[in-house]
C-alpha cells in the first residue's frame, strides 16, 4: 500500500488480483486491454479474479502501470520460481536430485524488426481478420502506406484505428477488437519510444558461426520431471558456462538436492568442474578443450560460444578463424588460438591490456588438457554418463511451451528489468501448468 497515495488518484486494488491479471494475460497472450475487458464477462475470468458476477472490472491503465513501474523494485522472477518450486516439493511432485541447464534466447522487441515492421505486421492482422467476416470491407478502409516511412505508416494505422473506432457494427466484434487493441497498444508504444532505434540493454549474440541474434539469454536449471527450478537473464552475448555457479546456487536456495547437473559442452569448463568436484556433484557434458580456462590475462572475460565453435571477447566480437599449436605427442602442451579481426579491436574501447597497438593478429589461447579434464574424461566413459546425458533433451520441451504458447521468442519491452518480469510470469505459468498436470 506504500505505492499508492492515499488522498489522490484511484483507491489502490489489492497486488493479488493485479498478479492474477498479469497470469491471465501471460497465459492467453493478449493485451491489458483485452484481459481486463474479458474478465467482464467471462465467468472463467471472474472466478479467477475472485469477482462476484455483477462486479466491475479494473481500468486497463492501472494494469499497465502495474506492469511496468510497481513490479521493479522486487526480484519477481526468483520469487515465483522459489514458490512454484516449493509447492512441487511439498506435493512430493520433485523427486530426482538431478537439474538439467540450457539457455533459450529472446529476440528484443526492437530487433530483427524494426517499429516500421511492426505496425505493418499488426495492421496487416487487423485487415486479415476484417476480411474474413466481410471481403467487402476493404472498401471503407484508407489506403495502405507504401513507402518505407515510419510517420507516413503511423498515419495510417491511427487512420485505420480513426475508422474502425467509428463503426462499432465491425470493431466490436471480439476477433476484430483484439487485433485492434494490439495495434492501438503498438502505436502507443512506438510513440513512447520513438527516438530508440534499439533496445539499449539488448546485445548481440550468436547462435552459430553464421547465425546470430540481438537480444537477452536466460539460463535455465530444470528438475527431471520438468519443473524450472532457477532462472537468470543475461544480455545475449554472455556465455552459457559462466552462469552455472548462479543456477547451482539458486536451485539449492529453492530447496533441490542436487548430486547430477545435465548440460551441453557449454558447462564443462574448468571452473564448473572444480565447483562441481568441492560439492560431490557428477556433470554430464560433453567435454570440449576450449570450454577451458586459459592463462591470458583478464581471461574470464572471454566466454565460449558452443553453437558458433568459437570464443567471444569482454567487447562481444566472434573470433574469425581457430589453430592449434604445440607438441603433437605432448597433448597438454598443445593449445588452441583464436584469432580476433584486429581491424575491429585497433579501434575498441576495451583495447587496453588485450590489443597491442601496430601487432598484426590478436589471438586468445588455452591450454587443451587439466587433470580435471583427464578426470571427466574418464567419467564420460562410463555407463551412468551415456545414460543421463539422454536425459539432457527433455529441456527442449520447455524452452519450446515457452517461446511458442507464452510469447517468450521476443520481448514485450525494452530492458532486462522487464525482461526478466516477463520470464518471471512465463515461467511461473510454465511450472503451475506441469505441477498440476502432474498433480
Amino acid at each position: 500500500m506504500t505505492k499508492y497515495c492515499h488522498t489522490n488518484g484511484r483507491n489502490a486494488e489489492s497486488p493479488i488480483k493485479m498478479f492474477k491479471y498479469l497470469l491471465l494475460k501471460t497465459i492467453y497472450t493478449v493485451s491489458d486491454v483485452d484481459v481486463v475487458e474479458r474478465s467482464r464477462y467471462d465467468m472463467s475470468f471472474k472466478y479467477f479474479l475472485e469477482m462476484a458476477p455483477e462486479e466491475d472490472v479494473i481500468n486497463s491503465s492501472s494494469l499497465t502501470k502495474f506492469r511496468k513501474l510497481r513490479l521493479k523494485d522486487m526480484d519477481l522472477l526468483n520469487l515465483l520460481i522459489n514458490k512454484t518450486v516449493s509447492i512441487a516439493l511439498e506435493k512430493g511432485i520433485i523427486k530426482s536430485k538431478s537439474i538439467i541447464v540450457d539457455t533459450t534466447h529472446t529476440h528484443s522487441r526492437s530487433n530483427p524488426y524494426t517499429a516500421l515492421e511492426v505496425l505493418k505486421e499488426r495492421s496487416k492482422l487487423l485487415r486479415k481478420v476484417i476480411y474474413q467476416i466481410d471481403e467487402q470491407y476493404r472498401e471503407n478502409l484508407p489506403d495502405q502506406n507504401e513507402s518505407g516511412d515510419l510517420d507516413q505508416e503511423l498515419t495510417y494505422c491511427r487512420e485505420l484505428q480513426r475508422v474502425l473506432d467509428q463503426d462499432q457494427s465491425i470493431s466490436e466484434i471480439p476477433a476484430v477488437k483484439e487485433k485492434l487493441n494490439l495495434l492501438k497498444e503498438t502505436i502507443d508504444d512506438t510513440k513512447e519510444y520513438y527516438l530508440l532505434s534499439k533496445d539499449d540493454e539488448a546485445r548481440l549474440g550468436y547462435k552459430s558461426v553464421d547465425s546470430s541474434f540481438f537480444g537477452y539469454k536466460t539460463h535455465l536449471a530444470m528438475s527431471e520431471e520438468r519443473i524450472i527450478t532457477a532462472a537468470v537473464v543475461t544480455t545475449g552475448e554472455k556465455g552459457d558456462g559462466p552462469e552455472l555457479p548462479r543456477l547451482l546456487a539458486i536451485s539449492q536456495q529453492n530447496g533441490m538436492e542436487v548430486d547430477t547437473i545435465i548440460g551441453d559442452a557449454a558447462y564443462s569448463g574448468k571452473d564448473n568442474l572444480q565447483l562441481a568436484k568441492e560439492q560431490n556433484i557428477d556433470i554430464i557434458a560433453k567435454l570440449n578443450p576450449a570450454v577451458s580456462q586459459g592463462c591470458r590475462k583478464q581471461g574470464e572475460h572471454f566466454h565460449y560460444n558452443k553453437d558458433a565453435g568459437m570464443f567471444v571477447c569482454p567487447a562481444g566480437h566472434l573470433a574469425i578463424k581457430k589453430a592449434r599449436g604445440g607438441k603433437k605427442n605432448g597433448v597438454s602442451n598443445q593449445v588452441d588460438s583464436y584469432f580476433f579481426d584486429v581491424e575491429k579491436c585497433k579501434v575498441c574501447p576495451l583495447r587496453e591490456g588485450c590489443y597491442k597497438e601496430g601487432a598484426r593478429t590478436n589471438s586468445y589461447s588455452i591450454s587443451i588438457k587439466s587433470d580435471l579434464h583427464k578426470d571427466q574424461m574418464a567419467f564420460q566413459e562410463s555407463d551412468y554418463y551415456r545414460r543421463k546425458s539422454k536425459e539432457r533433451y527433455i529441456i527442449e520441451a520447455n524452452n519450446s511451451e515457452l517461446k511458442n504458447v507464452h510469447g517468450y521468442g521476443r520481448a514485450d519491452s525494452y530492458g532486462i528489468e522487464n525482461m526478466e518480469m516477463q520470464g518471471a510470469m512465463a515461467i511461473f505459468t510454465v511450472n503451475l501448468k506441469r505441477i498440476l498436470k502432474l498433480i
